[in-house]
């Protein structure tokens, strides 16, 4: 199974929906703890489940059991102290139940693409999410693109 990842921030329309199509992707599982905030753009929660259908034939999912907290995204954007974030992000997903609260078969059925906002994984929640997931779920490939 593969979980693929992308971030919207420095791409075009263009650019973005061209990479979810050119990967196969069908599924679109936006992981924002604000999916529609005015700074979201063409990835606006109202307006991206249309854009996917009619551009490229994907689905859309919003999951925000694989959102970080208000309260965990608040405090790493004043001390950017991200070894800290990843351990709390990572208790926060154990203390939800995740991956065992997700439908696996929602990821096995469709080429699943996890959705944030940072242009690169590096340094955002939806790499620490899907590793968790590759490490609880057998056979996880991880591409970011």
């Amino acid at each position: 199974m593969q979980i693929f990842t992308i971030g919207f921030t420095q791409k075009t329309a263009e650019e973005f929906f061209g990479l979810l199509q050119d990967n196969g992707v069908t599924l679109l599982v936006d992981i924002r703890l604000s999916p529609n905030s005015q700074l979201a753009g063409f990835t606006k929660q109202d307006n991206l489940p249309y854009f996917l259908d009619k551009l490229i034939g994907c689905a859309y999912d919003h999951e925000p059991r694989l959102a970080p907290s208000k309260e965990l995204l608040g405090a790493y954007r004043q001390d950017k102290d991200w070894a800290a974030y990843e351990t709390q992000y990572l208790a926060l997903l154990a203390e939800r139940g995740v991956p065992g609260a997700l439908d696996k078969s929602m990821f096995e059925k469709k080429r699943a693409c996890l959705l944030c906002s940072e242009p690169k994984a590096d340094f955002c929640h939806r790499r620490l999410a899907a590793q968790y997931l590759q490490a609880n779920w057998d056979g996880v490939t991880i591409i970011h693109i």
